[in-house]
């Protein structure tokens, strides 16, 4: 498994804020790109979800989550749909094949590999879905998993 530090560049992002199970993203991401399409916005990338709890923490009901698209244009937040402007931002990054469901012992890697080559993990984990899970077959979907660090002196 290969890891990298990259920098995201700043960007503008609509996203929705969500409670509760992990069962519902598809949901949050259908109103995301329903938002970005009824307001003839130009998505920037791939879709993506920030994660501020895990399920090893908390109860499905606790869960903390945002899904997210990055996107060019103007438009006013609608419902539950909000924008912000993320800041350029370190981060060291996987490429995980396979489904959702695995994705944790990437996440695993990750955050040792960080511990191990003197990075402090500074935010929440963020996964950039770069396949659509509706066209993909579940053992070959693609997610990038990141974490924002900052590198120790």
């Amino acid at each position: 498994m290969e890891i990298v530090e990259k920098k995201l560049g700043k960007r503008k992002v609509a996203y929705i804020s969500y409670n509760g199970s992990f069962e519902e993203i598809p949901v949050l991401m259908g109103e995301a790109v329903g938002f970005i399409m009824a307001k003839g916005l130009q998505m920037m990338g791939p879709p993506f979800g920030v994660f501020f709890n895990s399920p090893q923490e908390v109860s499905e009901e606790e869960l903390k989550y945002e899904i997210g698209i990055p996107f060019t244009g103007e438009a006013e937040e609608e419902g539950r749909v909000k924008i912000k402007t993320e800041p350029e931002q370190l981060v060291l990054s996987t490429v995980f094949k396979g489904p959702y469901s695995e994705c944790g012992t990437a996440i695993g890697e990750l955050a040792q590999y960080a511990y191990k080559n003197g990075y402090q993990i500074i935010g929440p984990l963020k996964e950039i879905y770069i396949s659509d899970p509706n066209e993909t077959p579940e053992n070959e979907i693609i997610t990038e998993e990141c974490f924002p660090v900052i590198k120790n002196k």
